[in-house]
């Protein structure tokens, strides 16, 4: 008789266990902020989040869950995470516990199964007292600031954007053209560059128009890597926001202003009566999206020197990441990673820092003619000469052209008898 009651609590818990949801994996990234893990699930499972102190633990409780991933293969370098284990509790639940060497603000929710990934579970735990990285506007007269660039380089994290063949991944592509975009700025004078996400992690798209308003940018440009389901698909693009997305922004903008702090143009809107919000909502929209079609279209052209065009123009849609009232701000489409052939120059570093040069030059050919007032390069305009850095590619008629400026005024100025030029070497731009 006891054997069969034994057999019976066993075939019970079969049951149970089987129909169990099956946590198959799980992934950390550390970002600058906070440190996020997602547990890959086989079905939906209900959770829970308690937070125990003395000493500090943050403890996830998943309902008739299993656990078939190996914690301790987890690189919790870098990480508040001290520890990761796991149990059962009451039968049938999952119980991961993390010890912690820091407090933390831990997040949790859950996410669907969809036509990329399955169902998940994602916590995220916020660092306490984070400094933010301070962006310096001043060059070196304290009253002439950099140009700031906010460079975003698309996905991240558990959302790797389009898969390309040889499985290449579209956020580690744009993160390395980014990164050569940066240090190409970087070297340039009266540029500030700041990355929007400097490693493999995930940012909201809200979150990177936030980053870039803190950072009080001139401009922000979101890089990403084209897919469709054709792999006949080819050529890089350049987008602005849609005049619909436009008016939609200024209209959030304004729903919004009695409770925000935002500012449309460098004017605060809380304290305006309607017509006027509604006003200069819209002039800032216009003038943002007026500049982003024409540094676009430079950008453009400046890829076109580089990789094939998908559309020989600045197209327009409604990224939610180009939303910003005030800050003008494209998105570089660097190619079809689900084209073979793009997918493979993509993948290699030289190709890379071609892409790079080629929005680099674009860039800041616009702002060395279009320079924002109160920045270095606007002053040095005022002064009738300009200095500028030789970029790879570059060649005194070349720069004489973009300045409108005689070849034998510019050679003369910089004492050139000849037509050779080096990378880096400067220049200094006569007044035209």
């Amino acid at each position: 008789m006891g054997r069969i009651w034994i057999a019976v609590i066993l075939c019970v818990y079969a049951v149970g266990a089987a129909g169990a949801a099956r946590v198959h994996d799980v992934r950390l990234w550390r970002a600058p902020d906070h440190t996020r893990i997602v547990f890959d699930l086989s079905a939906p499972a209900d959770h829970k989040l308690i937070v125990l102190s003395n000493p500090t633990r943050v403890v996830l409780d998943l309902e008739n869950s299993r656990l078939h991933s190996d914690l301790s293969s987890l690189v919790l370098a870098d990480t508040p995470v001290t520890r990761m284990r796991s149990g059962i509790r009451d039968g049938n639940d999952l119980r991961v516990v993390l010890d912690m060497s820091a407090d933390v603000d831990p997040r949790s929710f859950a996410l669907r199964a969809n036509e990329q990934a399955g169902d998940r579970i994602v916590l995220d735990l916020y660092d306490r007292n984070v400094a933010k990285p301070e962006v310096k506007k001043s060059a070196t007269q304290s009253e002439r600031r950099n140009i700031v660039v906010a460079i975003d380089a698309g996905h991240g994290g558990e959302d790797p954007g389009a898969l390309g063949p040889n499985r290449v991944r579209e956020k580690h592509v744009v993160l390395a053209i980014a990164k050569e975009l940066e240090a190409l700025l970087a070297a340039d004078s009266g540029f500030t560059p700041t990355l929007i996400r400097t490693g493999d992690y995930y940012i909201s798209l809200k979150g990177r128009r936030d980053l870039a308003r803190e950072r009080q940018a001139d401009l922000f440009v979101s890089i990403h890597a084209d897919a469709f389901r054709h792999p006949g698909a080819s050529g890089a693009s350049v987008y602005a926001l849609s005049t619909t997305g436009a008016t939609s922004t200024a209209a959030s903008y304004l729903a919004q202003r009695e409770n925000s702090a935002d500012l449309v143009g460098g004017v605060s809107l809380s304290d305006k009566d309607d017509v006027l919000a509604g006003v200069l909502a819209d002039l800032s929209m216009t003038s943002t999206l007026d500049t982003s079609l024409k540094l676009g279209d430079r950008v453009l052209s400046s890829v076109d020197g580089v990789a094939k065009l998908h559309k020989r123009n600045v197209e327009q849609a409604g990224f939610a990441v180009l939303k910003s009232p005030d800050i003008p701000s494209i998105l570089v489409e660097t190619g079809f990673i689900s084209n073979p052939g793009e997918a493979r120059k993509l993948s290699t570093g030289s190709y890379q820092k071609q892409m790079a040069r080629a929005i680099h030059r674009g860039i800041r050919d616009w702002f060395l003619a279009h320079p924002p007032p109160g920045t270095l390069l606007a002053w040095q305009r005022e002064q009738g000469s300009r200095e500028y850095r030789v970029a790879r590619g570059d060649t005194l008629s070349g720069i004489a052209h973009r300045f409108s400026v005689s070849l034998a005024d510019l050679k003369s100025y910089n004492s050139i008898s000849g037509s050779k030029i080096v990378v880096g070497q400067k220049l200094t731009i006569p007044n035209s």
